[in-house]
């Protein structure tokens, strides 16, 4: 469980700077965001996909451009990052304190 959201987050991070590469490169190709970022041609192509369907992203003939919804989600990022941090720090908080109480049990039944 916890590889899968391992998984997506490396996922939502390549997503994420495919966006930032697009706002300071606009309009860019596939060819050249794979060339600036040093990521594969055919990962590049599938987040811009992703990135488009999601409607950050608007396709161009000469190439990807970034729609204001990339701009505000860049913006706050900080912001949402901030949070998703305190949302791990608190599940991991409340798995210290199971593992304390599960230690604590085992030491009383010893």
């Amino acid at each position: 469980m916890i590889q899968k959201l391992m998984n997506e987050v490396e996922l939502v991070a390549r997503h994420l700077e495919v966006i930032r590469a697009v706002l300071d490169n606009q309009p860019i190709g596939i060819l050249k965001l794979s060339e600036i970022l040093g990521i594969p041609s055919h990962r590049v192509r599938y987040s811009l996909k992703v990135l488009e369907h999601s409607g950050y992203i608007k396709a161009s003939p000469a190439g990807a451009v970034a729609t204001e919804k990339a701009a505000e989600l860049i913006g706050s990022l900080n912001e949402d990052l901030d949070s998703l941090i305190r949302l791990i720090e608190s599940v991991k908080t409340r798995q210290d304190e199971a593992d304390r109480n599960c230690k604590k049990e085992q030491g009383e039944q010893g």
